[in-house]
């Protein structure tokens, strides 16, 4: 339901994009490159070295530390354009996030794991299953955004007629995902987990906070730094879960780690974007 939900949003949005907003991102590769930084460099050092200030349990650090090596998730670009951010950007750091994701999310999640003493034993080789990458790209972005592509080319005023009922139908459709999970996890703040919910909003700060900060080092404008802020601090929470399930037998400590974020970070995420929206209406 959420992936069918992910391709009307990712629908709305490209019924506001022209082709010319891409070329304008190929012409000016440095935002990409930091958004890529800032996603694959800056997040898993800054998490590998919080894991070894936190010293915390050791399924708990390596949920971090998966999280941290995963690519951003195609909720990104739908908070951005809601944010009145550079969404070409963010459809653009997505896509090549994504495809480096096969090589990078093994590579660093390997290093941060076997450098860190408290997880050191849970070292082991863990694999992106690509066709759950490509099944991603093609049907969550590809597929969707092509469409909306050809949808504001062909038919301009279907586009006008329908992108904010779409929209609007794609923010309530958030909100409802957001009270479910919600409610789907109560029992974590009945267990004596929700301590580790403060350490997700942490964790989820950091990111948001390193992607605005890598924009503000190359000095990019305002819209290219509110993408970079939610590329990296909107994980793919989904494929950190899919992993869990598949190759550390469901952990419970790397479940929850990785549960909570998908589900904060849609909070945190839709909030930021909300208050630099109605910050902006407001000025």
């Amino acid at each position: 339901m959420l992936n069918v939900v992910l391709f009307a949003m990712i629908y709305s949005v490209a019924l506001d994009l022209r082709g010319v907003d891409f070329l304008r991102v190929a012409r000016n590769p440095v935002p990409v490159a930091a958004g890529l930084a800032a996603q694959f460099v800056l997040l898993p050092v800054a998490t590998f070295a919080a894991t070894l200030v936190l010293r915390l349990p050791a399924n708990v650090e390596a949920g971090m530390l998966l999280v941290a090596a995963c690519p951003c998730g195609s909720l990104s670009n739908f908070v951005t354009h809601y944010s009145r951010g550079n969404t070409a950007l963010s459809v653009s750091i997505t896509a090549v996030a994504n495809l480096i994701a096969l090589l990078m999310t093994p590579t660093n999640f390997a290093w941060m794991v076997a450098a860190n003493p408290e997880t050191a034993g849970w070292l082991r080789q863990i694999d992106v299953d690509p066709a759950m990458i490509w099944v991603n790209l093609a049907f969550i972005l590809a597929l969707p955004l092509s469409l909306g592509l050809m949808t504001r080319r062909w038919l301009p005023a279907f586009a006008d007629l329908a992108r904010m009922p779409l929209s609007r139908l794609a923010v309530l459709s958030l909100l409802v995902f957001v009270v479910v999970a919600l409610f789907r996890d109560r029992h974590l703040f009945l267990t004596g987990i929700g301590g580790l919910i403060v350490l997700v909003i942490l964790h989820n700060a950091l990111g948001l906070a390193l992607g605005y900060l890598s924009a503000a080092i190359v000095k990019l404008n305002t819209a290219d730094r509110k993408a970079l802020t939610f590329e990296t601090g909107m994980q793919n929470s989904g494929l950190a879960l899919a992993i869990i399930g598949t190759q550390f037998d469901a952990d419970v400590g790397m479940v929850i780690v990785a549960g909570l974020w998908g589900t904060w970070h849609m909070i945190s995420g839709f909030s930021l974007a909300h208050f630099w929206r109605t910050s902006e209406s407001a000025g």
